[in-house]
């Protein structure tokens, strides 16, 4: 089974989006992010079930669209996953930077 590891990014992606919608609805917002952390669930066992990502030219950069939200991650190996951000759809991706894997 592969482990699936949430980037600060992503985290924060999720924050972001949660106090978003809260202005309108805390339990909305609730299950909403709710929803968009579980939806990496099935990556544990089939981790290409994602879509390659058109903004990247790599297969290891897939995504997974969930509602109006793409979930981005990185396949680093056969055992490890890395959600790297999550994104609205309704939104363009202007700064690519933000979804590349740092170098150590």
């Amino acid at each position: 089974m592969v482990q699936i590891i949430w980037t600060d990014n992503a985290i924060q992606d999720l924050n972001d989006i949660g106090e978003y919608i809260a202005k309108d609805s805390v339990r909305y917002a609730e299950m909403t992010v709710s929803d968009l952390f579980n939806a990496t669930d099935i990556l544990e066992t089939h981790p290409r079930s994602g879509v390659k990502t058109p903004e990247f030219n790599t297969d290891s950069i897939r995504h997974l669209l969930r509602g109006d939200y793409k979930i981005v991650y990185r396949i680093i190996d056969n055992s490890r996953i890395d959600i790297i951000a999550v994104h609205n759809c309704a939104r363009l991706v202007t700064n690519t930077s933000t979804f590349r894997r740092k170098k150590k």
